[in-house]
C-alpha cells in the first residue's frame, strides 16, 4: 500500500536511515513505555522497536497511514487514528512516557505549548525527543537579550531542559521540504517555578511579545493598573525590551498577575 504524503497535513516522511538510527539511540528505551506522535509510514517505529520498549504507543491523524501501520505492525504498537491537538495524553498510561515525534511543521508550536500548559504538576511525560523546523528550534532554545528569544523559550525552558542534538538536511526527507529541520532533547525539570495556571505564563508572555520591539511600558499598562508600582517592587526597567527579561522576571509577573485574578 502506497500513501502519497498530504501537503495540507504537513507530511516530510523520514528516509535517511541513518539519521533515524541516530535519532532511535538518543534515550534509553528498552522496557521502557513510549509513545510515537505522527509516524507516518513507519519508518523510525521500525527502529524503535529493535530497542524492545514495554509497550509502543502511537497517534497517526491520516487515516490511510493508520490502517498502512495497522497492517505493518499488527499488535506490536497500540496505535489511535486520533488528531494530536485534541487528544488528552495524560489518558494514554499510567506511566510517563518517552515521546518521539517528527511534528508536522503547521502545528509544531501549538503542539508542544500545549503539552507544557496541559498540566499543573504532574507531567504525564519523561522525555520528549521532537524534530522541529531548524528555526523554530533556535527559538525555543534562544537565550535572552536575542532576536529569536520570546514566548515559545520562555514557555519551554519553564519546565524543561532542552538540548539540541543534531540538525537534518532536507535531502533526508520525502517530499524534500526547504528548510533545514532540528532534532531536540527535552527531561523534566525537577526544580521550577509553581504557577497557579500554566495558561497564565503564555497569555502574558504572548501580550508582552506581540510589542517585542516596543518597551516594556505598553505590555506592563495593559496586565496591571498599578503597573509603576510592580515594576518597580521587581526591579524593571520599564524602557527595556520584552527580550531584556530574564525568565525569572517573567515568572514573578504572572505571579503578579495571578494575585490581581484571586
Amino acid at each position: 500500500m502506497q500513501v502519497k504524503p498530504k501537503k495540507s497535513l504537513g507530511q516530510n516522511f523520514l528516509i535517511d536511515n541513518n539519521i533515524i538510527e541516530k535519532i532511535s539511540t538518543i534515550t534509553e528505551i528498552t522496557n521502557k513505555e513510549i509513545l510515537e506522535v505522527g509516524p507516518g509510514t513507519g519508518n523510525l517505529t521500525s527502529f524503535l522497536l529493535k530497542k524492545k520498549p514495554k509497550k509502543f504507543y502511537a497517534i497517526e491523524k491520516d487515516k490511510n497511514l493508520y490502517s498502512l501501520l495497522v497492517s505493518k505492525f499488527k499488535n506490536k504498537i497500540e496505535i489511535k487514528n486520533l488528531d494530536v491537538l485534541k487528544t488528552d495524553l495524560n489518558k494514554i498510561s499510567k506511566k510517563k512516557l518517552i515521546v518521539f515525534g517528527n511534528l508536522p511543521y503547521n502545528i509544531s508550536t501549538e503542539i508542544i505549548c500545549n503539552w507544557i500548559t496541559s498540566y499543573k504538576k504532574e507531567a504525564w511525560f519523561d522525555e520528549l525527543i521532537l524534530m522541529f523546523q531548524k528555526e523554530v528550534a533556535e527559538r525555543i532554545i534562544a537565550e535572552e537579550n536575542t532576536s529569536n528569544y520570546g514566548r515559545l523559550s520562555i514557555l519551554c525552558k519553564w519546565r524543561l531542559n532542552i538540548k539540541k542534538v543534531f540538525d537534518i538536511s532536507p535531502n533526508c526527507f520525502f517530499p524534500r521540504p526547504k528548510i533545514e529541520s532540528s532534532v531536540l532533547h527535552f527531561t523534566l525539570k525537577k526544580d521550577y517555578e509553581l504557577l497557579k495556571n500554566p495558561k497564565d505564563l503564555e497569555f502574558l508572555t504572548r501580550i508582552f511579545f506581540n510589542q517585542r520591539r516596543k518597551m516594556i511600558k505598553n505590555p506592563m499598562r495593559q496586565l496591571f493598573n498599578n503597573y509603576p508600582q510592580i515594576s518597580q517592587k521587581l526591579n524593571l526597567d520599564l524602557n527595556m525590551r520584552p527580550q531584556n527579561l530574564s525568565l525569572n522576571q517573567y515568572f514573578k509577573l504572572v505571579k503578579e498577575y495571578e494575585k490581581l485574578r484571586s
